[in-house]
């Protein structure tokens, strides 16, 4: 993001005057400023000053100077601005919509404390602010009364919300950051404190995933959701930056601004790295301090504040696009862009919710609608109606198409797929799959009109195909209905209820389809225009030269019809009239509508009844008015209201139903007068309404929820519904109930309704009557089912003789027969079975009483089923039957032809010919050829399986067959007869593959080249004679040449890589294009521009230069001609085109001419290039230097003195010394004269030359001769003696320096000749005496000789560089001495280096006498300590002390922590604060040593001993009593019981019980000591004790530890066994085992094993407390015992007092102790004992105690 500044809206003052707080309002109309003049300033969004209102005290009394404005905010409707103030309360000013409305005060909240900062969230009703004592609180724009959110213990600094206004984060004076939601965002993310910032987070911003703070440490660092930090900047170092003071977060949550001195930091989150970069600040020279920051809501600007008042604003954009040069984009970041109409000035700000960067935005549909991309979602925006929308969408590779023509939904047509996005809605509303992407064939309605009864109505009418259309409901997401049309249908459109749909098919009809009902109706049959009027279910329609209008849609048959001229074009309904626009020629004629039928539509949609009514009432009875009458009748009836209806049934002339109503509202009335209640909704009305609309179950239901039976019975019987009064009667136990089945049962017989009375009485148990009554009525089926289902009716022989007798008649069969089978009648049953074709009765019948009629029947049964064509059915029972042939000829009828083969294969192949051809035939239909092939043979059709193959195209498998059963010959004669036929039809393919199966390959490329198919031609030469292929194309390219086909004939001509025939062909025939085109791409460039060059030079003139210009070579044609030499073509082309290439040409020609030999042409051609130099110079190299005179004299007058040279050359060549002298002299060449000399060493004629024409030249002349007689180093010592001798002291210090290592070899000889140059300069040449020395002791260094050189610099005084010299040769005493006696101010330069020389060469012992300090580090980095501890003793205390605590550390580095405790017992533990980390570490390594490699004893009692002497120190320093202090105490106490513990281990059983106790007391430490071992050492000691209690928890316990570390979290960890003791929970996570896996199986195994002992329980032993044993502290009355000296365990009763520090011991521990000393002394007690007479004073005498 680019911070640009653009205006200044308040200038700064010269001294502070803080801008104290600013706020945009959300409309980005409004900014508001506060200083610290307490005045609220307003500008507008341009930067002018339009309004400005003082805010006021809490208490006037106090005056206006009393408080500061601490933040402002403006409310989410821009009409109200918070005040927050010092002085304890918040107002609400009532700022208004437009510039100079008056300000108010709407709100006051008075608060207990200062209100510090405050925001009001977008689309919140209520503010939020921070007060000084910590609390949050909320308040609204009404109401003095706040609530507090959430409350901390430290000053709210800062307060800011989400980028979704949703939730807020408050920073205090603390650092504390706590966040709250306001609303769910849906991330689950906690509320309360989340962190704590190193400083007060004066700076906070929440963008996006996470939020930024800083404040004066100079660090910016960003926090996740999780309060962890994710990302930090840290300017700390940074001199110029000064402490942040502020921030603000864009609105899109992508950009933060932090202020600072002078500074803006600028912040951008990157999503796809998911983190943020940091933009170049932007530096503001003379602002100051930045105190406040606002944002505009469209994120384009940013207001700055500074501390000297002044206020800026900046333009903040990643960049500017200008769209059509109507729209500006601006880009103020990557999810954000603000789209500006410059025509109009409206803004609308385009924004991805999710954060995705958006990459083009287009603007569309008559530059309203917005279309933009992300990576992941599509944006659309409606910029009418400010209506944006965002959906998912992903890989559709921008391939979609829009349509804008709905004003509410965008429709978008991808890869067959219409997709629907509502405007303002961030969901797709609907996808379906369809081809058509017209709009006039998809209709969309989105809530375009009010409807009854439903508040969301969003409908789709699509086509599936051109035949079907699909309805579906947007709001449920399903499809509602679907039909089909006959025609295909091209257009269609709902009403805007989503009801109605009109479509038309190609034919011009049209149709209305209800979309409730799913009934379809044809409207006209020819339809050339069609509209719903808007706002109404009226259509109007152009049917030939008539128009048409329903105005009730309801009754489709009710259309009005009047004649018009021309065509319908439009439909407008405005100003309360609604005309249908007609053009007829050039006229345009408007008929207006009725639009009182279309207002009674509307009516009726709006539920307006009475306006409805009092409509029809004005109108004449028609057949449009009548619909509506009825429409109004059913919906009044349906609402009730029954006079409407009874006022419509009436004009519709329905008697009965008005004087049903008319009786219905006078007993509406009646009930209303005797009760006083509406009488319309009486249940008995609604009873009574209910029957009337057929509804005779809701009638009942309100009847009987009044107990009112007899009514509802009464009108049952009133309607003949007989069964629901006996049910009713029945259910609610009425006592007429069997008076009234009796009465129903009497009516049954009255009305001859035997069947109904037949199943009354079934109802009632009489079979017999009911059995009667059926075979009455003449159902003898019904009373045969009756009989069956009972059993005592089976028994009645006589009754079932009777009705199978009725059934047979009645054609029953099956039936019948059952019932004979029941009755025994068998052979009955068997003959009606076979007349009813009841085959599977039958022979299940005839299994058990006929067996020999079985297969008789299953052929009959196949016969039968076959007559039904029931084929497949019939072949198993032909099968049961042995009817084999019937069984394959059914099986081939049923085209079962796997059953077909199976049963053919069980018979003789002989007898089964026809049906083998048959199953052949079939497998060749469905192209199972190798079948068919098989079946063919079988049935001794060979013939007919070559066919097969000759057909499918199968030549080889035909080939094959034929050739097992025909001659070889015949096979040949018959396909290359079919080949031609084949031919003769033109299927030369196929013919071909004939040929390729008889190898006859030729006649197939003959046929081809007959055809003329050369392509195919060609294919076969490639494959079966490749080696002609390149003839084959050259000599069809010519044929075709000949024949004109010239683009063929480049195509063969190419194909055999003679490219340049095609290009020769069409020179000849001067079709340049193609010749340049072949050219091109075949050979390339050059070719390309050889031909164009032909083609142009066979233009010539103007057309050539034409056409090389076209081809961009010009220039290259010229070059080209030249270099062939072709000049007359390229002066034609320079002439007309490049004259200024003239010269040029003319030179390059007379080149030519010159080689050519001709040589005055060529002097011509040279004149004309303007070249008369290289014309002389063409004679000079011919020696015709006649010519070269004239031609130099003529063109080239400076060329004369070069004709002289080249002659004097020729002359000095032939041995003509004086004629090429006097040639040089006549050119004025002396030097050359002489030069020439030299070169055959003619010396003294040379030197003539020089002294007479050059003398000035004479010294240079003569060095040139020295040098070239030669120089050895004795002869340059010989020449320097000599300038020595002559007095030329300078020149022989040159001599003499001219000597070095190259030119000679001896060291000693060079020292003499620079001492001696030095010599002659100091005395001779004072002047070059530095320069002298400074070269010569260079030199002399380089050999190594720095004694020399340093005595060389000493003999001019340069001492410095003489003591340097002597440095350099390690002369270190005489460079001392010097320095001590000669320069005294060199002497610590001197020094320096000589430390810097012992440290290089790392010699401390000669460097204690020079620099002891640098001696003692020298020995540390060396490793050498024992040397540099004994220096360090000698330096002194303080320095012993620093090098034993670096010893120390590196002791501990090398896992030497036993060298370390030696170290510091030798030399003491000093209580200097910078080894406090050391002794630490110390005492983590000692106690915390895994037990393989614990130091015993040894160790643990030179640490006790460390730390006995560290903390008397401690006690005696400042340290006493702090936590230090204490905690080095806590050190020296577990020292001290791991040492007794040593001591004691294995002495004695009473000494074991002592090492148990200490290891249990261990536990209590076991922050400092590792818990597993701690608890491993204790359960093992109570374990060799006989403590298995206790041994079984702490083992259980160290087991569970175990797999915590495993696991790496303590988090699961049972410590319920610890609880009421003080043993600590929360104990560091050692980072490895401190108990090797052999020991841990050991433990393992024991507890499996104790845990399976009842005996043993897992609980810890309690003491006269009643608490844990070892617990010194009791969690019910928090008394704290002091810990034994000896076990550790809390002294309660006899106990034995110390002399030091209040320390004890229990008596009988205390006897054990002196008991072992007594009984088994050791080294290791004795010094135990020494130890607590040191530490504790005990007495001197080891006794016992009886205290």
């Amino acid at each position: 993001m680019q911070l640009k500044h653009l205006k200044t809206f308040i200038s700064p003052q010269d001294g502070p005057f803080k801008v104290t707080a600013v706020a945009w309002a959300p409309n980005s109309a409004k900014l508001a400023v506060c200083t610290v003049d307490r005045v609220v300033q307003m500008f507008d969004e341009n930067g002018e000053k339009r309004d400005k209102f003082a805010t006021k005290p809490a208490d006037s009394n106090l005056g206006s100077k009393s408080y500061q404005v601490t933040a402002l905010a403006f409310s989410p409707d821009s009409t109200k601005l918070a005040v927050a103030q010092t002085d304890n309360i918040v107002f609400v000013y009532r700022v208004g919509e437009k510039w100079g409305e008056k300000k108010t005060i709407c709100n006051k909240v008075v608060l207990q404390s200062a209100a510090t900062c405050l925001v009001w969230p977008g689309q919140q009703p209520s503010f939020i602010f921070g007060q000084a004592d910590g609390k949050v609180k909320m308040a609204g724009a009404k109401g003095s009364k706040s609530q507090t959110i959430y409350a901390t213990e430290s000053y709210v600094v800062s307060i800011t919300t989400s980028p979704s206004g949703k939730g807020i984060i408050s920073g205090h004076a603390d650092g504390t950051i706590v966040r709250y939601f306001l609303e769910d965002e849906g991330a689950g993310l906690a509320k309360g404190p989340i962190c704590r910032h190193p400083c007060p987070p004066y700076a906070l911003a929440w963008g996006t995933s996470t939020f930024m703070a800083a404040g004066c440490d100079k660090r910016v660092i960003v926090y996740g959701n999780n309060g962890k930090v994710a990302q930090q900047f840290d300017y700390s170092r940074d001199d110029k930056e000064k402490e942040f003071t502020t921030a603000a977060c864009s609105p899109s949550g992508q950009f933060v601004v932090l202020g600072s001195f002078d500074r803006l930091r600028v912040y951008s989150w990157m999503p796809k790295r998911e983190l943020w970069e940091e933009a170049p600040s932007k530096e503001i020279v003379n602002l100051y301090t930045i105190t406040a920051l606002a944002w505009r809501r469209d994120g384009a600007r940013l207001i700055v504040g500074s501390l000297c008042g002044a206020v800026e604003m900046y333009d903040c954009c990643l960049r500017r696009v200008l769209y059509k040069n109507k729209f500006e984009m601006t880009y103020v970041g990557l999810s954000q862009v603000i789209v500006k109409d410059i025509s109009t000035g409206s803004r609308v700000v385009l924004k991805s919710h999710y954060g995705y960067e958006i990459d083009k935005v287009q603007i569309m549909g008559k530059d309203r609608y917005l279309v933009a991309h992300t990576s992941d979602t599509l944006l659309l925006g409606d910029m009418a109606n400010c209506k944006l929308s965002e959906v998912a969408w992903h890989g559709t590779g921008g391939n979609e198409k829009f349509y804008f023509e709905n004003q509410n939904v965008c429709m978008i047509f991808n890869a067959g797929e219409l997709t629907l996005v509502e405007y303002g809605v961030n969901d797709i509303i609907g996808s379906v799959r369809t081809e058509f992407m017209n709009p006039h064939l998809i209709s969309v309605r989105i809530n375009e009109r009010k409807q009854r009864g439903v508040d969301d109505s969003k409908k789709l009418a699509y086509l599936v195909d051109w035949h079907t259309i699909c309805i579906m409901d947007l709001t449920k997401g399903v499809t509602t209905s679907s039909f089909s049309h006959e025609q295909k249908i091209n257009w269609l459109e709902l009403n805007e209820t989503g009801r109605k749909l009109l479509f038309r098919d190609k034919k011009f009809r049209l149709l209305l389809y209800d979309v409730d009902t799913e009934v379809q109706t044809s409207l006209i049959s020819y339809c050339s225009y069609v509209q719903w009027v808007p706002l109404s279910d009226v259509v109007v329609a152009q049917n030939t030269d008539n128009l048409c209008v329903w105005y009730n849609i309801d009754m489709p048959e009710r259309v009005t019809m009047f004649p018009i001229k021309g065509e319908v074009v439009d439909l407008q309904r405005r100003d309360g009239h609604t005309d249908v626009l007609v053009k007829s020629g050039v006229d345009t004629i408007s008929y207006t509508l009725d639009e009182g039928l279309i207002e009674f539509g509307t009516a009726m949609d709006d539920g307006d009844f009475i306006r409805a009514l009092k409509f029809l009432e004005t109108l004449e009875m028609t057949r449009e008015t009548e619909a509506m009458w009825k429409s109004l009748g059913e919906l009044t009836l349906e609402a009730s209201q029954l006079h409407i209806a009874e006022r419509c049934y009436a004009a519709l002339g329905d008697v009965a139903k008005v004087r049903y109503l008319h009786d219905i509202i006078k007993m509406a009335a009646d009930i209303t007068k005797e009760t006083g209640e509406d009488g319309s909704s009486h249940h008995t009305i609604k009873a009574q309404l209910a029957v009337l609309n057929k509804d005779l179950e809701k009638a009942e239901k309100i009847l009987l929820q009044r107990g009112e039976v007899d009514k509802v019975i009464s009108l049952y019987k009133e309607l003949q519904r007989w069964d629901e009064a006996i049910a009713v009667a029945q259910s609610r136990g009425h006592p007429d109930l069997v008076v009234l089945q009796a009465a129903y049962s009497k009516w049954l017989l009255e009305t001859s309704q035997e069947e109904k009375a037949g199943e009354l009485k079934e109802k009632q148990g009489d079979l017999t009557g009911a059995v009667h009554l059926y075979m009455k009525a003449g159902l003898a089926s019904r009373a045969a089912h009756l009989v069956m289902r009972h059993q005592t009716l089976t028994n009645q022989i006589d009754l079932l003789q009777q009705i199978a007798t009725a059934l047979v008649n009645g054609g029953q069969y099956e039936k019948a027969g059952d019932l004979f089978e029941r009755a025994r009648s068998h052979q009955q049953a068997m003959e009606a079975y076979k007349k009813g074709q009841a085959f599977r009765r039958a022979v299940e019948l005839a299994r058990v009483t006929f067996p020999t009629e079985v297969v008789g029947l299953e052929e009959m049964w196949g016969d039968y089923l076959c007559t039904q064509r029931q084929y497949d059915a019939a072949i198993t029972h032909y099968v049961e039957a042995g009817r084999l042939k019937k069984a394959a000829e059914a099986a081939i009828l049923a085209r079962q032809w796997s059953k077909a083969v199976q049963i053919v294969e069980m018979q003789d192949p002989a007898s089964c010919k026809d049906y083998f051809v048959q199953i052949a035939t079939h497998f060749a239909s469905v192209q199972d050829y190798e079948v068919a092939e098989q079946y063919f043979i079988k049935g001794d059709r060979p013939h007919d399986a070559v066919d097969m193959y000759i057909e499918a195209g199968k030549w080889e498998e035909a080939y094959k067959v034929a050739s097992g059963c025909m001659p070889l010959a015949e096979v040949k004669e018959l396909y290359v007869s079919r080949a031609k036929e084949l031919e003769g039809q033109d299927k030369l393919r196929e013919a071909e593959r004939l040929y390729a199966v008889m190898g006859e390959s030729d006649l197939a490329i003959s046929m081809y080249k007959r055809h003329k198919q050369y392509d195919a031609m060609v294919r076969l030469v490639a494959a079966y004679h490749e080696d002609l292929l390149v003839d084959t194309h050259l000599h069809l390219a010519k044929e075709l040449e000949a024949e004109s086909q010239l683009k063929q004939a480049e195509y063969h001509y190419v194909q055999a890589g003679d490219w340049k025939a095609a290009v020769n062909m069409y020179r000849e025939k001067n079709l340049w294009d193609d010749a340049y085109r072949v050219a091109k791409s075949q050979g390339g460039t050059n070719a390309a521009n050889q031909v164009a060059y032909l083609w142009a030079k066979s233009l010539g003139g103007d057309s050539a230069v034409k056409l090389l210009t076209k081809f961009g070579l010009l220039e290259a044609a010229m070059a080209y001609a030249t270099e062939s030499f072709a000049f007359d073509f390229a002066f034609e082309i320079a002439r007309v085109a490049l004259k200024s290439k003239l010269p040029e040409l003319h030179l390059k020609y007379a080149l030519h001419l010159e080689d050519e030999g001709k040589y005055q042409e060529a002097e011509d051609q040279f004149a004309k290039a303007g070249k008369g130099k290289e014309a002389v110079l063409m004679y000079v190299h011919q020696q015709d230097w006649d010519n070269a005179q004239r031609v130099a004299e003529l063109y080239s007058p400076e060329s004369v003195s070069d004709v002289l040279v080249g002659q004097a050359r020729a002359a000095f060549d032939g041995k003509n010394y004086q004629k090429a002298e006097a040639f040089l002299l006549r050119a004025e060449r002396p030097d050359l004269a002489a030069k020439f000399y030299k070169d055959v060493d003619m010396w003294t004629d040379a030197l003539r030359i020089v002294k007479d024409y050059i003398p000035q030249k004479l010294d240079e002349f003569q060095r040139e001769m020295e040098a070239k007689s030669g120089k050895g180093y004795e002869d340059l010592l010989s020449q320097a003696k000599t300038w020595e001798q002559s007095g030329e002291f300078s020149r022989a210090v040159d001599c003499y320096l001219q000597l070095t290592t190259q030119n000679c070899g001896s060291e000693e000889v060079l020292v003499k000749v620079w001492a001696k140059a030095v010599e002659l300069c100091i005395k001779f040449v004072p002047s070059r005496s530095v320069d002298t020395v400074a070269l010569a002791c260079d030199r002399l260094a380089n050999l190594g000789k720095y004694i020399q050189a340093g005595d060389l610099y000493l003999s001019i005084d340069m001492v410095k560089e003489g003591l340097d010299m002597l440095m350099a040769g390690e002369a270190w005493d005489r460079a001392r001495e010097i320095a001590q006696n000669i320069a005294p101010r060199y002497e610590k330069y001197v020094d320096e280096a000589y430390v810097d020389y012992l440290r290089s060469k790392n010699q401390p012992d000669q460097m204690q006498a020079v620099d002891p300090g640098g001696a003692l580090k020298m020995y540390a980095e060396s490793g050498n300590w024992e040397k540099c501890l004994q220096l360090a003793e000698k330096q002194g205390p303080d320095a012993l002390a620093k090098y034993v605590a670096m010893y120390a550390a590196s002791l501990i580095k090398s896992n030497a922590p036993l060298s370390a405790l030696q170290l510091f017992a030798k030399y003491g533990a000093p209580p200097n604060p910078q080894n406090f980390n050391i002794y630490k570490c110390l005492c983590m390594e000692t106690l915390g040593a895994p037990l393989e490699s614990s130091g015993g004893f040894q160790a643990y009692a030179q640490l006790r001993n460390m730390l006995l002497a560290l903390v008397e120190q401690l006690s005696k320093t400042n340290e006493r009593g702090t936590s230090i202090h204490k905690e080095f105490e806590e050190c020296l106490l577990i020292s001290h019981y791991m040492a007794m513990r040593a001591a004691c281990e294995g002495l004695s059983q009473a000494q074991d019980k002592i090492v148990a106790k200490l290891s249990v007391s261990l536990l209590r430490h076991t922050k400092i000591i590792p818990v597993d071992k701690a608890f491993y050492e204790a359960g093992i000691y109570c374990k060799a004790v006989g403590l298995d209690n206790m041994a079984f928890v702490f083992l259980n316990h160290f087991l569970d530890l175990c797999e915590a570390i495993e696991e790496g979290s303590l988090g699961n960890l049972d410590n319920s066994d610890f609880v009421d003791t003080d043993i600590p929970f929360e104990v560091p996570l050692p980072e490895r085992q401190c108990v090797s896996e052999e020991k841990r199986e050991e433990v393992k195994e024991w507890v499996l094993a104790v845990s399976m002992d009842q005996k043993v329980e897992q609980s810890l032993p309690t003491d006269e407390r009643g608490i844990y044993v070892a617990s010194l502290t009791s969690p019910h009355t928090k008394v704290t015992s002091p810990p034994c000296m000896i076990t550790g365990y809390p002294v309660l009763r006899q106990r034995v007092e110390f002399k030091k520090g209040g320390r004890c011991a229990n008596q009988e521990d205390w006897n054990k102790f002196i008991t072992a000393m007594k009984v088994t002394p050791s080294s290791e007690l004795s010094d135990v004992w020494k130890f607590l007479s040191q530490w504790c004073g005990i007495p001197n005498n080891l006794s016992y105690s009886f205290k």
